[in-house]
């Protein structure tokens, strides 16, 4: 049986036992010695189930792949821009990850140029380089605002459990806010508004440590906003914007097939992972999409859609060939690859004698 020594938000040194015993799993900011579970930081506690974890009170922001992060363009070449996101290593976006279709050689600053401001998702995370996507829901360049930064071992308080404590600031001052794991925060409203979301938020960042902090920011914001308009429904973003988008890696793969990007994924079939291309090129004879509702059917049909002809048009056409003839073209040239191997055989015995 295990014990916790510390509670939920405890400020804790490095040393401290946090708690003992294989029922609990230490993780960011703590370790395991032996039964004990140590502090390796100066932080907050936080207690998840049977998962410790010790956030730190300040400290530079660590990249991890699936953060959505803010960040300004500071630099750019033919096929890249360096985004700055506040961390110690270079954030890349290729062309092949940005929102909008791009020609080749096309002028990228026409695109997204020195100092916008763009919401982006980590998807790779090596020494001294972080490959940025825009492609997914809510990630896009930013409009006009407010950019404020707090330190990242807050954006956990500032969203609050389950988007508990964000959602309450959005509400009440009708504002539309997106928080980047890096604590770089974006606040778009009218003035007045967005000055009470920032006095809320930086309210936060400064009193992370203490109990009830929704109750409070609650509290101050109706009192804060009376006689003050507060626009219905314009502080909704999509919801989707927190959460890692998945199998982004594989189609990311399948994108960069070709030196070109490609949609394969949409209409919602994708491609079969033991399936895709052939070695040689082309296409295997079978398994080479899923049937999932929609996209492909399998051998390589089209389903009947409006936008694809008869499969016997096209074949009229010579854009498709039916398998059953192209079966019977094979065995004829090898039966005349055959007949013409036994005239041979036959002069040349004649030859001979």
């Amino acid at each position: 049986m295990g014990n916790i020594f510390v509670n939920e938000k405890d400020i804790v040194v490095p040393g401290e036992v946090l708690a003992e015993g294989m029922d609990y799993l230490p993780v960011g900011g703590a370790s395991r010695e032996g039964e004990k579970i140590i502090a390796n930081q100066i932080g907050m506690v936080n207690i998840n189930a049977r998962l410790v974890k010790v956030i730190p009170l300040r400290g530079k922001y660590m990249p991890k792949k699936g953060d959505v992060v803010i960040g300004k363009i500071v630099d750019m070449t033919f096929s890249n821009w360096f985004i700055d996101i506040d961390c110690p290593s270079s954030a890349v976006l290729g062309i092949k990850d940005a929102t909008e279709f791009i020609e080749r050689g096309a002028d990228l600053s026409q695109v997204y140029s020195f100092g916008d401001v763009l919401v982006a998702r980590i998807i790779n995370v090596t020494r001294g380089k972080v490959d940025l996507t825009m492609r997914g829901p809510g990630l896009r360049k930013l409009g006009s605002g407010r950019i404020i930064s707090v330190g990242s071992s807050k954006v956990p308080r500032i969203i609050g459990r389950e988007g508990s404590m964000i959602s309450v600031i959005k509400e009440k001052t009708g504002c539309r806010i997106i928080v980047g794991q890096n604590g770089t925060i974006w606040i778009q409203g009218e003035p007045q508004n967005e000055l009470a979301a920032v006095e809320s938020i930086e309210f936060v960042n400064k009193h992370s440590h203490q109990e009830g902090l929704t109750e409070t920011i609650t509290k101050f914001l109706d009192k804060r906003m009376e006689g003050i308009i507060v626009p219905k429904d314009s502080f909704k973003d999509d919801e989707n914007l927190y959460r890692e988008t998945r199998h982004e890696d594989f189609h990311r793969e399948h994108r960069e097939f070709g030196g070109e990007r490609r949609d394969f994924h949409r209409g919602g079939g994708g491609f079969h992972r033991g399936g895709g291309f052939h070695d040689r090129g082309g296409f295997r004879d079978r398994g080479d999409f899923r049937d999932r509702g929609g996209g492909f059917r399998d051998r390589g049909e089209f389903r009947e859609r409006p936008e694809f002809q008869d499969r016997g048009e096209l074949r009229d056409r010579g854009e498709f060939r039916d398998r059953d003839s192209m079966m019977q073209e094979r065995k004829e040239m090898r039966d005349m690859r055959k007949n013409l191997r036994t005239n041979n055989d036959r002069t040349n015995n004649d030859k001979v004698r």
